[in-house]
C-alpha cells in the first residue's frame, strides 16, 4: 500500500451518534467546518433518522442502517452540490441525528381550573393531569418547524408546548361531552384515548405524534370536595335523628365516667339527650290521650294489638264478630289484658247489643 492509499484512508470518518442521554431529541454531528471525506461511513441505528442539510436546505434523510457515503447514496445531495467531476473531494454538510424513540412518562395538567357545567353540581372548575408518551415520527418536519438549526435538541424546549396543546383539548372535550363529575373516574381510558385522537392534527404538524395518553386524576376544589365528603357521610350515616340519639348517649355515658369535666356542659348532654329521648319515646307510642267522654280500649285480634277504639267503634267490632266476650282487651290503667266480659266499659257493650237473629225455619 502506498503512501497516498494509506492517508487517504486515515481520512475516511464514521459518522454516527452515540445517545447516552435520556432526553435528547435532535443531535448535530460536529466536524470540522462541516467537511465530510469521500467514503466516510455512515450508521444509523435503530430508533434514529439521519438527515443532512446542505445550504440550509434539507437534503438526504437516511433510515436506520449502514452506508458508504458516495454520489450513488446522496442523490439529492450530489445535485445540489453539482459536482462535474465526480464525488472525489470532501463535501460540506450538516447532519442531524433525530431520535425516533418513544419519550415516556412525560407530565401534563391544568395549570388554572378548567371552568364546566355539570349536570347535577351546575358550574364547576375542574383540575386534571396526568401523563404521555410522544415520538418523532417526521424527521423532516420537525427539522423544519421546530429544531431549526439547534446543534442539540432536548424534550425541556419543547414539552412545555406539547403540554399547552393537550390541556387545550382537554377542556374542550370537557365542554362537548358534559359527563358528569362523577362519572368521569369509570372514563379516564376512553378521555385518554379521545383526547390523544384529537390533538392528533396538532402534533402532526411538528412531525410528532403522541403515542399514548393517560388521565391519572380530574378533581375539584377543595372546598366542593369537602362538602361532597360532608354528603357521602351523611348517606351512610342513614337515620340521623338515631345517629344523633346515639350521639347524645355516648356522650352523657362519657360524662358520667369523668363527674369533674364540667357541670354545665353534663347538664347541656342531659338536657339534649332527654329532649331525643322523649322524641323517640313519643314516637314509639304515637297514641292520642283518651277522647273526653269515651273509652280507648285496645283489642287482641289474632295475636295482634289493634286499635284503640271508642264506644262506636267497639259496637261495630262486636257487630263483625272480631269482638267477643272472651277476647282480651285492655285499656289506660290496666295492669294487664283481660276478657271484654270482666272489663266494664266493654262487658256493658254486651248487653246492649241484641242476640243474634235466629236461622229461618
Amino acid at each position: 500500500m502506498g503512501l497516498f492509499d494509506k492517508l487517504r484512508g486515515e481520512l475516511i470518518d464514521i459518522v454516527e451518534w452515540l445517545d447516552d442521554s435520556h432526553d435528547t431529541i435532535v443531535h448535530r454531528f460536529d466536524r470540522m467546518n462541516n467537511e465530510i471525506k469521500n467514503g466516510a461511513q455512515l450508521v444509523v441505528r435503530e430508533g434514529q433518522t439521519a438527515v443532512f442539510i446542505d445550504q440550509g436546505k434539507l437534503a438526504d434523510v437516511f433510515a436506520p442502517g449502514m452506508y458508504t457515503l458516495a454520489t450513488e447514496n446522496l442523490p439529492i445531495l450530489s445535485t445540489l452540490q453539482g459536482w462535474k467531476y465526480g464525488f472525489n473531494s470532501p463535501f460540506k454538510c450538516e447532519v442531524y441525528f433525530v431520535s425516533t424513540r418513544q419519550f415516556t412518562d412525560l407530565k401534563w395538567g391544568t395549570k388554572n381550573p378548567v371552568i364546566a357545567r355539570d349536570p347535577e353540581f351546575g358550574p364547576v372548575r375542574l383540575r386534571a393531569f396526568g401523563t404521555y408518551c410522544v415520538k418523532v415520527t417526521g424527521p423532516e418536519n420537525f427539522i423544519r418547524e421546530v429544531v431549526g438549526t439547534d446543534g442539540s435538541f432536548t424534550m425541556d424546549e419543547i414539552q412545555e408546548q406539547l403540554r399547552n396543546l393537550i390541556v387545550s383539548r382537554f377542556a374542550d372535550i370537557l365542554g362537548e361531552s358534559k359527563m358528569p363529575v362523577l362519572d368521569m373516574a369509570a372514563k379516564y381510558d376512553e378521555l385518554g384515548t379521545f383526547i390523544s385522537e384529537r390533538i392528533g392534527g396538532d402534533f402532526d404538524q411538528y412531525g410528532m405524534q403522541v403515542t399514548k395518553l393517560l388521565v391519572e386524576n380530574i378533581s375539584l376544589p377543595p372546598e366542593v370536595e369537602a362538602a361532597l365528603d360532608k354528603r357521602t357521610s351523611m348517606g351512610v350515616l342513614g337515620n340521623l335523628n338515631a345517629y344523633t340519639q346515639y350521639q347524645a348517649a355516648t356522650a352523657m355515658t362519657d360524662a358520667a365516667k369523668n363527674p369533674g369535666a364540667g357541670g354545665a356542659m353534663g347538664m347541656g348532654v342531659g338536657m339534649m339527650m332527654a329532649g331525643h329521648v322523649g322524641g323517640a319515646a313519643a314516637g314509639a307510642m304515637a297514641t292520642p290521650p283518651p277522647v273526653p267522654g269515651g273509652a280507648n280500649i285496645f283489642i287482641a285480634i289474632d295475636g295482634q294489638q289493634s286499635g284503640p277504639f271508642d264506644a262506636a267503634a267497639l259496637k261495630q267490632q262486636i257487630q263483625s264478630g272480631r269482638l267477643t266476650r272472651d277476647s282480651l282487651v285492655w285499656k289506660e290503667g290496666m295492669a294487664q289484658w283481660s276478657p271484654a266480659a270482666e272489663v266494664p266499659d266493654t262487658a256493658k257493650l254486651f248487653a246492649a247489643m241484641p242476640p243474634p237473629v235466629p236461622p229461618k225455619a
